[in-house]
């Protein structure tokens, strides 16, 4: 009586479905690039769907790549200030939609903790109850920008954090990465209720006049407009702004640098958002 090798299913022959699906096509897979050409023909056959394939793909992509691949730049970090009140608290994560938010001391090198949104619930469950922020800040995870993506999800699965700061090789903070950055490398975006339509980082507004996001990069700046901004010490054209201003400047203040007029569209307290850019010379002339 002849019986089934375990883990087989009946008439296989004990084979996987890698295995038959690889005598489909004529050869079975001796490589990652010949698994991938494998599954692609499959796509093609119909025995998969295209979004199935893509997802494979993504999850065999993760293996090779690093933390730095899929982190927020600290540039572009969302963050919470240790001595802000509940006040300044507020309006920040509302605007951003997120739930997490690294705490920072003077500068954002000094990564205090993190803070969730849901535990502000806190505040109002205990009212009348002083909390300080200081009370409800959790202790981060920092992790090195080379860390692989596919064992800081494990990592993630195990630990139920769902968010780590990223130091570069001297320790300083290059950026965060949250499990939904890693996740989105494997299925694609992943968009929900509070993400806002992407915004092009420069917009033709009329001849000779932009729209630039100030967390428009100096280097896709300096492509865009042929201007030549070093990056050494700023990352966005926004900080080498605020920099030039001394502080953050209000909506409609201007400023000249390298030839270029900036003047500020959108701006409050803390950050400056986006800025009118256009030819200073171009400029005067329209305006006189």
């Amino acid at each position: 009586m002849n019986e089934d090798p375990p883990n087989s299913t009946n008439g296989s022959g004990g084979r996987t479905w890698l295995e038959r699906l690889g005598r489909m096509f004529g050869a079975d897979p001796r490589s990652r690039e010949d698994l991938l050409d494998l599954l692609r023909e499959a796509a093609e056959s119909g025995l998969i769907e295209a979004e199935t394939l893509k997802m494979i793909e993504g999850a065999l992509e993760v293996d090779e790549l690093q933390v730095r691949d899929a982190m927020i730049p600290r540039s572009q970090m969302v963050v919470i200030h240790k001595g802000d009140t509940l006040d300044e608290i507020l309006p920040l994560i509302i605007e951003s939609g997120h739930s997490r938010f690294p705490v920072v001391g003077e500068d954002k090198d000094e990564i205090q903790g993190i803070l969730l949104a849901k535990d502000l619930l806190q505040l109002v469950a205990r009212d009348g109850e002083e909390i300080k922020l200081a009370d409800l800040i959790r202790e981060p995870v920092i992790i090195p920008e080379s860390k692989r993506l596919n064992v800081l999800l494990r990592e993630f699965r195990l630990s139920k954090n769902h968010m780590a700061i990223v130091v570069d090789e001297y320790g300083g903070v290059a950026g965060l990465i949250t499990i939904e950055d890693v996740l989105e490398e494997i299925v694609g975006d992943i968009d929900d209720e509070h993400d806002a339509e992407t915004v092009e980082d420069i917009q033709v507004l009329e001849a000779g006049r932009y729209l630039v996001q100030a967390l428009t990069t100096i280097e896709d700046f300096n492509e865009a407009f042929g201007s030549e901004f070093s990056d050494e010490e700023f990352d966005t054209i926004g900080g080498l702004v605020v920099s030039e201003f001394g502080r953050v400047p209000e909506v409609d203040e201007e400023i000249d640098l390298g030839g270029w007029r900036f003047r500020v569209t959108a701006a409050d307290d803390r950050r400056l958002h986006a800025m009118e850019v256009g030819a200073a010379e171009m400029l005067e002339s329209t305006d006189t």
